[in-house]
C-alpha cells in the first residue's frame, strides 16, 4: 500500500467537481476579476482620446474588472512607446490599438484576447 504516491502533472491540475463529480481544470478557473492588467490611454487630451478612455472604462466595468486607466498626455512619453498617431490603447505596456477610437465592444474583445 502506497500512501504518498507522486501524481503526474496532468493529475495534479485536474480534480473532481464538488457538485457533479465531473473533471474540472483548476489551472484555468481564473475569472477576469482575478487577472490584473495595466491599461493606458495615450493622447493629448482631445475629444477622441477622452472617448477612447470612456469606452475602455465601460469595457472594464462590463467585464467586472477593477482596473484603473492611466491617461498619458506627455508627448515625450507617448513617443517613447513608439506611438505617432493618437489616441492609442496600451495593455500591459503593449500597443494594441492606435489612431482610432474603439467602441466598447471592440475594447472588450481586445482585453479578452490579452487575458488568454
Amino acid at each position: 500500500m502506497v500512501l504518498f504516491e507522486k501524481k503526474n502533472k496532468k493529475e495534479q491540475r485536474s480534480s473532481k467537481c464538488c457538485c457533479c463529480n465531473c473533471d474540472t481544470n483548476i489551472m484555468n478557473t481564473e475569472s477576469p476579476k482575478a487577472k490584473r492588467i495595466d491599461v493606458k490611454i495615450l493622447g493629448g487630451g482631445c475629444g477622441k482620446c477622452n472617448q477612447l478612455e470612456a469606452a475602455t472604462k465601460a469595457a472594464l466595468e462590463q467585464l467586472g474588472m477593477d482596473t484603473t486607466v492611466e491617461h498619458i498626455t506627455d508627448y515625450l512619453q507617448i513617443a517613447a512607446y513608439g506611438v505617432m498617431i493618437t489616441p492609442a490603447l496600451l495593455i500591459d505596456d503593449k500597443v494594441v490599438s492606435y489612431g482610432k477610437v474603439l467602441k466598447t465592444d471592440d475594447v472588450i474583445k481586445i482585453i479578452k484576447q490579452c487575458l488568454k
